[in-house]
């Protein structure tokens, strides 16, 4: 007992040191030894069985820490376990002066004085935000990637934050799942690439600095793959699909040394997530070694009475405990039922240690204990927030995340002067929706608006009519959307307008809510009245530049069909109006690709190039309908994956595969800009394992590399496959590398340009 008070008062004087800016005075124990594990099992062996649990509860940020302390109710509850230790981490509290005060209380009041983890949803930035995940990925530029991620981090930390809940790194196939956008897209090989480069932006090469943030792979796992595209719904997929495609990201996250893990809302072969030992003791803690925790979704321990697997909050805590959920965030299960349990030997309390010792292991790694106010520095917070750096990295990101998907007669770019532009849409001049779904740091009308970035082209007649508003009444989160589908009042007001124009810009799409968590669609065409609005302008006027702002795959035949030039401009963040106006200019040559299909119909969804042959993949004698196909509608999509178009013309040829030792093959060829400015080319890479022990796609992305050309230069491009690429994971869960006949497949898309044989 000596021993513990001393080191209580150890810890407490280097809090209130730190809190004064004096020299940080280290734990005597921490002092004795530079490994992290031994000054975990130091603290361990002192905590109360209380206080480990309290390490596993999280909570929401719940009182408002510059008023009046809460001293009743279910605020004042929290804050008496705040004081006691028992709480290891606090979500949703921002702003050097909240964070230090929250803070303060876990170091200066407690026993022990363990600092808290602060968490927030830094999903593609804090207050300065970069485009949503979806379109960053179709960048397809890690290094950008990561370096959005890095900036992210630098403003989130500068506010007091030191965990995101990101990268999400759910692969989906079904544009319905509104959460799509916050992903990487339907390919396991892309979205493992991506998950790494925004882990390693968000935490850096030393975790300890005050300018990184633990990052959270998430949700683990299949939460991309719930039915019908319906948030929060079952999941139910087969162990080819769970190994090859949900698991890759997630093993990938685990090598890149990613700190946290967030299971899943939705249930796994019967079992929820929250709860699954498979998930997160055999494969995540066990076969691949995981050392870092996992942390509950908002409320999915308790959430497991709804699915029927627990009887009660007890169960719940009994069953997520078991299972491997280190933290819970919101359900009170731990901090009310864990010690209960644990005197009743339905727990083991070396259950409670791991827990415990993988949430220390991330506060030392974070250097919390060395400085529990690191984070907390109100001058860094005022030089860095919304700093011209931010600014630059989030408009580099928002250019590259553009995807050109069609542009007849080269309506694009656009002339920088003596055109007579007519701009319609209400997204042209919304200063909010731009800035996303997930933009709970950020002020809303802060984004940079189309109109905004067009003015700075002023050589230009650039003239304005709304034509229809995509919503009606308040867009305030999390409530529900009004979609507009009656009111085309100023319909005539922008199709008198289009008349005199040179050319239209027509600014269509979804409403920043209708995509993201909850926002599910059963269809995916333009929502309301704008596809009306579209087609009146194009009876007008047919020199149209559709400009599509949404978070998901659309299905757009119409347009297709019609509409001369369409660019895919997402929901880019802040600087999104200076990123279209730019690309539409030809100040940037659109490079970005597709990282999702986009479908002719919503009837073709899940849709995706990786898809399994079949037994009758095609008709057998002419006229034969006995074949896997639609009645009415190709079974190819509008966009296929990895498509995208520049200013400038690319030209593959002289493709060549050589097989070395080692299971080692080499593919070469040549890529050519052959037209007349510079350019970016995605140059992509697929495989087709022709015969094995269990079936393979037609086609699987194993390699890319982006190349800038100059106009006329010519490159030879090499990507080397290995047995990393060239193997998969059979239904025991073994990865296998198999001999047999392959086909290599390069191009600028998923419908590539050339092909060629091998054999290992």
């Amino acid at each position: 007992m000596k021993q513990l008070k001393i080191y209580a008062l150890v810890v407490l004087f280097a809090a209130l040191s730190c809190g004064k800016n004096k020299e940080v005075i280290k734990d005597e124990n921490s002092s004795v030894s530079s490994n992290i594990d031994s000054k975990v099992d130091s603290l361990l062996s002192k905590m109360t069985l209380e206080e480990k649990i309290g390490q596993m509860n999280q909570y929401n940020g719940f009182w408002d820490v510059t008023g009046p302390t809460p001293d009743n109710g279910d605020a004042g509850k929290k804050y008496e376990h705040l004081r006691k230790g028992y709480v290891g981490s606090m979500l949703n509290v921002t702003g050097v002066e909240n964070v230090r005060a929250v803070q303060k209380i876990a170091v200066e009041e407690t026993r022990l004085g363990i600092p808290l983890i602060i968490g927030f949803d830094v999903i593609h930035g804090f207050k300065t935000l970069s485009p949503i995940p979806l379109a960053e990925s179709a960048s397809w530029d890690l290094e950008a990637i990561k370096k959005s991620a890095e900036v992210a981090a630098l403003e989130a930390s500068a506010a007091g934050i030191n965990w995101t809940f990101a990268p999400m790194v759910d692969i989906s196939r079904d544009a319905r799942w509104g959460r799509v956008m916050e992903g990487a897209g339907e390919d396991p090989f892309l979205g493992s690439k991506i998950g790494v480069a925004r882990i390693e932006g968000f935490q850096g090469s030393d975790l300890s600095k005050n300018n990184t943030v633990a990052a959270c792979a998430k949700h683990w796992a299949g939460y991309g793959f719930a039915e019908a595209g319906r948030d929060y719904n079952t999941v139910d997929v087969g162990t080819s699909t769970l190994n090859n495609i949900i698991f890759p990201p997630f093993e990938a996250a685990v090598n890149a040394n990613v700190r946290t893990f967030m299971n899943s809302f939705n249930e796994l072969n019967g079992i929820p997530a929250t709860g699954n030992s498979y998930l997160q003791r055999d494969i995540l803690k066990g076969k691949w070694n995981f050392d870092g925790f996992v942390i509950s979704d908002w409320g999915s321990m308790i959430e497991m009475v709804n699915h029927g697997f627990a009887k009660d909050k007890k169960q719940a805590a009994e069953l997520s405990a078991i299972a491997g959920s280190d933290m819970d965030m919101e359900s009170y299960a731990y901090v009310s039922e864990l010690a209960n349990l644990v005197n009743e030997g339905k727990v083991s309390e070396d259950l409670i240690n791991d827990a415990v010792k993988r949430i220390l292991r991330v506060k030392f790694e974070l250097g919390l204990f060395d400085d529990p106010y690191k984070y907390c520095d109100l001058e860094r917070e005022k030089e860095v927030t919304g700093s011209q750096q931010i600014h630059d990295a989030v408009l580099d990101m928002a250019k590259k995340s553009i995807v050109l998907l069609k542009n007849e007669n080269n309506i694009l770019p656009l002339k920088k002067e003596g055109q007579n532009i007519v701009v319609i849409g209400a997204l042209a001049n919304d200063k909010t929706s731009p800035l996303g779904s997930w933009r709970i740091g950020a002020e809303d009308g802060t984004a940079v608006s189309f109109l905004e970035g067009m003015q700075h082209y002023p050589n230009n007649k650039i003239s304005y009519a709304k034509g229809a508003n995509v919503i009606t009444g308040d867009a305030s989160f999390p409530f529900e959307l009004n979609i507009n589908t009656t009111d085309k009042s100023e319909f005539s007001k922008a199709v008198s307008t289009a008349k005199k124009a040179d050319v239209v810009v027509m600014v269509l799409g979804e409403h920043a809510f209708q995509s993201g968590e909850a926002r599910s669609r059963s269809e995916l065409g333009l929502p309301g009245v704008q596809q009306e609005l579209l087609e009146a302008v194009y009876a007008v006027n047919k020199n149209i530049v559709l400009v599509l702002n949404n978070g998901r795959p659309l299905t757009i035949p119409w347009a297709d069909a019609h509409i001369p030039a369409i660019v895919e401009a997402w929901h880019l963040g802040t600087q999104s109006g200076n990123a279209i106006a730019q690309v539409l200019y030809g100040d940037y040559n659109p490079s970005g690709k597709l990282p999702m299909t986009f479908p002719r119909s919503v009837g073709q969804v899940p849709i995706y190039y990786n898809y399994k042959n079949t037994g009758r993949p095609t008709a057998n004698e002419p006229n034969s309908v006995f074949w896997s196909h639609y009645t009415d509608v190709s079974n190819t999509p509008l966009y296929p994956f990895g498509h995208g178009l520049s200013y400038t013309t690319f030209q593959y040829a002289n493709l060549n595969v050589t097989v070395k030792s080692g299971n080692e093959v080499e593919v070469s060829f040549n890529l050519k800009n052959t037209g007349s400015i510079k350019g970016k080319e995605v140059a992509q890479v697929y495989i087709r394992d022709l015969f094995a022990s269990v079936t393979r796609p037609v086609k699987e992305l194993k390699g890319f590399e982006l190349v800038e050309l100059e106009p006329g230069e010519a490159k030879q491009i090499t990507v080397t496959l290995t047995e990393k690429e060239l193997g998969f994971y059979n239904n025991s869960g073994d990865y296998v590398v198999e001999p047999g006949d392959f086909t290599v497949f390069v191009g600028g898309s998923s419908n590539t340009a050339l092909e060629s044989n091998f054999t290992l």
